[in-house]
């Protein structure tokens, strides 16, 4: 497990970006943490190493793409309270494909997710301050 701390959003970006370097087709990244913990910040930067372009949380439609070599694909899957065979069946292309998944609220579908899949869960702490942040990558 590595350990890093974040007293900023671009703090956090550099952060994933570095961890970013040992990304390729087929990772899977699981995004854990509570509300405004600093998870678009870390697919900010990985996408960020990756030279893509500006990076928003797609809440409502669940996937965002973002072409290059290799495709990111940025899911938020905050509104699926259970994965089931039909949420398995559309995001094994993703999941199973050529690209790099990066999910926000991955343990809402931690059942489906593959047996090597990156964990990454962002802690804020407020007694630190209130951008603080502690990433652990497991």
């Amino acid at each position: 497990m590595e350990i890093y701390e974040s007293t900023s959003p671009e703090e956090t970006e550099e952060i994933a970006s570095g961890f970013a370097e040992r990304l390729g087709p087929g990772s899977v990244v699981a995004l854990v943490g509570g509300l405004g913990a600093g998870k678009t910040a870390f697919v900010k930067g990985i996408a960020a190493r990756f030279g893509l372009g500006a990076v928003t949380s797609p809440t409502y439609t669940l996937v965002n793409h973002y072409d290059g070599d290799p495709p990111v694909y940025h899911f938020d899957v905050y509104r699926i309270e259970e994965a089931d065979e039909g949420t398995r069946e559309w995001m094994d292309e993703y999941l199973f494909g050529d690209g790099i998944c990066v999910i926000e609220w991955a343990d809402n579908i931690k059942g489906i997710l593959p047996d090597d899949t990156i964990r990454v869960e962002i802690a804020k702490d407020s007694a630190r301050g209130d951008d603080f942040r502690e990433i652990r990558i497991c």
